[in-house]
């Protein structure tokens, strides 16, 4: 990969500090999927449905695993879009530039 479009290249360590905090960007986001996903649609479904209002006359872990998890997922994909953005700014990989 190659230095990012602008004046001057960023050094090793503003690159590695990038690539860091992009990692952990990602690993959070995977980790909240995972949850929504797979932990509120079949792992943790009979909790939901016990202690959770039905939602549209479904139990709640019904729900999530048929249409809270796609919800869920747009959230997380506009989450990472912030978050990434935030950082592109801030260690001055911004588009456009």
């Amino acid at each position: 990969m190659g230095s990012p479009p602008g004046d001057a290249p960023h050094s090793k360590s503003s690159q590695s500090v990038y690539w860091s905090k992009s990692l952990k960007i990602v690993g959070v986001i995977l980790t909240l999927w995972f949850l929504v996903s797979l932990g509120c649609g079949i792992l943790f479904r009979d909790f939901l449905d016990a202690t959770l209002p039905n939602i549209g006359g479904a139990p709640f872990g019904f729900w999530m695993a048929q249409q809270g998890s796609i919800l869920g997922f747009l959230i997380l994909l506009f989450l990472y879009m912030v978050l990434m953005n935030k950082l592109d700014r801030d260690h001055g990989f911004e588009e456009g530039q």
